[in-house]
């Protein structure tokens, strides 16, 4: 299976530069997925134009990206602003499937960061799905930036079968070491392939570093993108090696379900303490 990882720069508010540039990273390589950054169509700081550039799942922006998946037989991962499909303007962060033979596949972020420069729950609605997609090559589960920081996530894919997780992204500089532990620890304790993508450039106050990057389920670095960088990588991934990760350290085996259900106790009802 040949991944392509983007590193790109979006242009602030200007869907149609953004596609031109994500159809000839496209058209220009060879693989069988390309996969670009949250929020790559508009660029992540639009704040209030995010009511204006947003779309429905039959709006413009896929039906342009259907037809170059379809055109050059390919897998292709992008992240943008989507309107909900049954509640009237209500929009979600999401990261957007598109498969060769024309199906769309949605994942809307869970968390929402809203804290220091982050405003997300301003803007945008919380997904309340896991939803694992099929693909020719393998299940893939998909999550968005700061769901990372939320293993539960990234395990009930997993549990549901998942070879690959991919994690679309626009952190700034600020946040780089918290995503390079976490990224090699989920492919470890999922035993998956984990694909991360970052948006790369300046976006009003933030500097986003790019340094796409893949782990394979041993926790091992197969590609690694160069910071602060708009380019791509590619690279073949061995989905056989999940067979032998899981033989070696069987985590999805030996998890203990009842675990769960005491989080859910914990999290539903914890109380302080009185003194």
């Amino acid at each position: 299976m040949k991944v392509a990882i983007i590193s790109m720069r979006p242009k602030i508010a200007d869907k149609k530069a953004n596609l031109k540039k994500m159809q000839k990273y496209i058209e220009n390589n060879k693989a069988d997925f390309f996969v670009f950054g949250e929020i790559t169509l508009t660029g992540y700081r639009i704040k209030d134009e995010m009511r204006n550039l947003a779309e429905k799942k039959n709006g413009p922006s896929i039906k342009y990206m259907k037809k170059i998946a379809e055109k050059n037989k390919c897998y292709i991962v992008f992240g943008m602003p989507l309107y909900d499909e049954k509640v009237e303007g209500i929009i979600h962060n999401a990261a957007i499937l598109v498969h060769p033979n024309g199906k769309v596949d949605i994942y809307k972020k869970w968390f929402l960061p809203t804290f220091g420069p982050f405003e997300e729950k301003i803007f945008f609605d919380e997904g309340e799905t896991t939803p694992i997609f099929k693909t020719k090559f393998g299940k893939i589960g998909l999550i968005v930036c700061y769901d990372i920081f939320f293993p539960e996530l990234c395990r009930a894919y997993s549990m549901q079968g998942a070879d690959i997780i991919i994690c679309l992204s626009a952190t700034p500089s600020v946040n780089r070491k918290y995503f390079e532990t976490l990224i090699p620890a989920r492919a470890v304790e999922n035993t998956v392939f984990f694909i991360y993508v970052n948006i790369v450039g300046t976006q009003e106050d933030l500097v986003f570093w790019g340094g796409a990057q893949i782990y394979d389920p041993f926790g091992n670095l197969v590609k690694k993108l160069p910071y602060y960088k708009e380019t791509i990588g590619i690279c073949d991934i061995d989905l056989k090696t999940i067979k032998q990760a899981r033989a070696n350290r069987p985590v999805i085996r030996d998890i203990r379900p009842q675990i769960y259900q005491d989080l859910y106790n914990y999290a539903r009802h914890h109380t302080k303490k009185r003194v």
